[in-house]
């Protein structure tokens, strides 16, 4: 006869309930609070022309001349709006740039990745001198290129065209080097594991830097446009036909046109910086990210 005994497990303890995070403590101390009240100074600083634009759009006309000056509108209005929306110059100032700078931003990208990879991940002879002597081009005042752009363009028969206002936008030196210094961060093993398996340049550059070179992809395109957007004298130059001025162009010719309408001049200036303003809101984690990664300053 025989006897089983059963030997029951003990039971497991039973697992302490998640402690809850603490978050780490702030020290305070007299170069944090000097920080803090330096960045809140120059936020106000840099706040206050934008508050006195949308301030000033929203005054009917005669109240933008008035002394004294009143920041607050005595008698709010959008009546400067629905002038300009009316006038409808705005409306194609702002498919004008948002075409120019669309077309600068994938181009740039394409041109100054190309660019950073030849320099950061081939060897050729004379790569250093040739990239030395590219970056010098940052040192060139873009103002000394505007004439012999200007003739090249006329030679090609592109002013007065959407070509004509980008191409010369196109070459930046300094978002060559940005690239070219976060790709070389890059580990080579992901690069050799690549050409193992047969991949050559365009392929390695595709597969493997591109997918990991988002956030600063992102925050060179992001920089690019707002640059493009915001430039003034080339295409002020470029430009004679008012059916292709971009919006800071078109605004200068509200000023000559129209005399002086503080108010319209105000509600053109905010409607024409809507589209940055959505565009930085949109990408803002990327454009923080890249330049944190790329160690941008």
């Amino acid at each position: 006869m025989s006897t089983v005994t059963s030997t029951a497990r003990p039971a497991p303890p039973a697992r302490a309930a998640a402690a809850p995070r603490r978050r780490p403590r702030v020290r305070i101390t007299p170069g944090s609070v000097a920080v803090t009240v330096s960045a809140l100074f120059l936020a106000v600083v840099w706040l206050l022309p934008l508050l006195w634009a949308v301030l000033t759009s929203l005054k009917p006309e005669g109240e933008t001349t008035a002394v004294p000056v009143h920041w607050l509108p005595l008698e709010p209005t959008l009546e400067a709006y629905r002038v300009i929306i009316a006038r409808g110059d705005l409306q194609q100032w702002l498919i004008n740039s948002t075409i120019i700078s669309t077309v600068v931003t994938l181009l740039t990208l394409v041109v100054c990745v190309l660019a950073a990879y030849a320099f950061s991940k081939t060897h050729f002879p004379g790569r250093s001198w040739l990239f030395a002597l590219f970056i010098a081009g940052i040192l060139v005042p873009p103002q000394v290129l505007i004439v012999p752009l200007f003739d090249e363009m006329t030679a090609l028969g592109l002013v007065d065209t959407y070509w004509g206002v980008a191409l010369p936008q196109v070459v930046a030196p300094v978002m060559v080097f940005i690239l070219k210094r976060f790709f070389d961060a890059i580990p080579r093993d992901y690069e050799e594991a690549a050409r193992l398996d047969g991949a050559g340049h365009l392929r390695v550059l595709c597969s493997v830097i591109l997918p990991m070179s988002t956030p600063i992809l992102a925050a060179v395109g992001i920089f690019t446009f707002v640059q493009a957007w915001n430039n003034f004298l080339w295409p002020f130059i470029a430009t004679t036909d008012p059916a292709l001025m971009t919006v800071p162009v078109g605004l200068g010719t509200v000023q000559g046109g129209y005399g002086i309408q503080y108010a319209q001049n105000m509600a053109a200036a905010v409607i024409g910086a809507l589209p940055l303003i959505i565009v930085f809101m949109l990408f803002q984690r990327q454009v923080v990210r890249g330049v944190t990664d790329a160690g941008l300053k």
